[in-house]
């Protein structure tokens, strides 16, 4: 048994000076000391000795364990400082070169859309003003001649938090704010996130950015609006756009319009974007409703107004050819990065 015990230490000093890696050195810890290990069978084979040699080879079996276990552990630590040595030497850094520019993250295009629209309409007269995204029913819809029996009162086309409390279905909702709380010549904007209960399509979402105005005063005309419509397209898209208006329905104004602007992809003559009718709708506007201003406590017989508003979405669709909606939701970098 002496002779196996020599055998193996000098087996193992022959194995450990082969390596030069830790992960290795590991797998030599198992091989020697592990419970299938040589060193393990030599104490099992003990039993097979006489009563007389065991004492002797057990404890030169135990030195042969302590040899190992140190060995490996010294050899460990040197290892471990060589490849330390090593890493230090391949990553020492040149403290003389500039450092690495870290990456900034940008706006959102539609924040950056919002905040042009602002700067437009702020430069033409017009004060920026902010209402609660959490809206009472009567600012959203009652206080706006909404009829109670109005289809847009109804939960499926508006999120409702109680019966009284929503969130609100468009930036129109700060006109009774306002007129509550000030006195004319009126003339502000409101912008902000608006929340519908609608089905998401390429034209369409549950939630989206709109930008209202309100302009409130003895003497404001339909004119007015109109010459205020075309300068602010004039501005959005940095040329003189034609526009056209239509006749439509909305509660808070009298009389109401759809704003068309020509399509700005074709020119007029017709393609995928406009439906082919060289027309695209950017706005609602019209001629503040005599019941909102009562409601409001301003006398329409003194004073008369209008309001306008449309979508951030659509401008900037509009502006850069956009046709699907949910892209600005996706978080696709490859589709902000291009407006960054």
């Amino acid at each position: 048994m002496k002779e196996r015990i020599e055998d193996l230490r000098q087996s193992f000093k022959s194995e450990i000076e082969e390596i030069d890696k830790v992960r290795d050195l590991e797998a030599l810890r198992i091989k020697y000391l592990g419970k299938k290990s040589p060193i393990q069978a030599l104490m099992q084979d003990l039993r097979s000795c006489s009563q007389e040699e065991r004492p002797e080879m057990g404890k030169l079996i135990n030195t042969l364990k302590q040899e190992v276990s140190l060995e490996i552990d010294a050899h460990h630590q040197t290892l471990k400082e060589k490849e330390l040595s090593l890493r230090l030497t391949q990553e020492k850094v040149d403290v003389t070169l500039p450092g690495r520019r870290p990456f900034l993250g940008k706006e959102h295009p539609l924040s950056q859309m919002e905040d042009e629209v602002i700067d437009i309409l702020i430069g033409m007269g017009f004060s920026v003003q902010e209402c609660p995204e959490i809206e009472s029913e009567y600012y959203n819809y009652g206080g706006l001649n909404y009829p109670p029996d109005h289809p847009a009162r109804d939960m499926q086309d508006t999120f409702y938090i109680t019966p009284d409390i929503l969130l609100r279905s468009h930036t129109t909702s700060i006109q009774q704010h306002m007129m509550e709380n000030s006195t004319p010549p009126i003339r502000i904007l409101a912008a902000g996130k608006c929340y519908r209960n609608e089905t998401i399509t390429a034209r369409s979402h549950v939630f989206f950015h709109q930008i209202d105005t309100l302009y409130i005063d003895k003497g404001v005309t339909f004119a007015d609006l109109l010459a205020t419509k075309e300068e602010f397209y004039a501005k959005v898209f940095k040329r003189k756009i034609e526009l056209r208006v239509r006749p439509s329905y909305f509660p808070f104004v009298e009389p109401g319009m759809e704003v068309d602007i020509k399509c700005t992809a074709c020119g007029g003559s017709g393609c995928q974007l406009c439906k082919h009718t060289g027309w695209l709708e950017v706005a609602g506007a019209g001629m503040v409703h005599p019941n909102v201003l009562k409601a409001g406590g301003i006398d329409p017989e003194v004073y008369s107004g209008y309001a306008w508003g449309g979508g951030i979405e659509r401008l900037f669709m509009l502006r850069h050819g956009i046709s699907d909606i949910r892209l600005f939701t996706e978080n696709d970098t490859r589709f902000l990065s291009q407006f960054a």
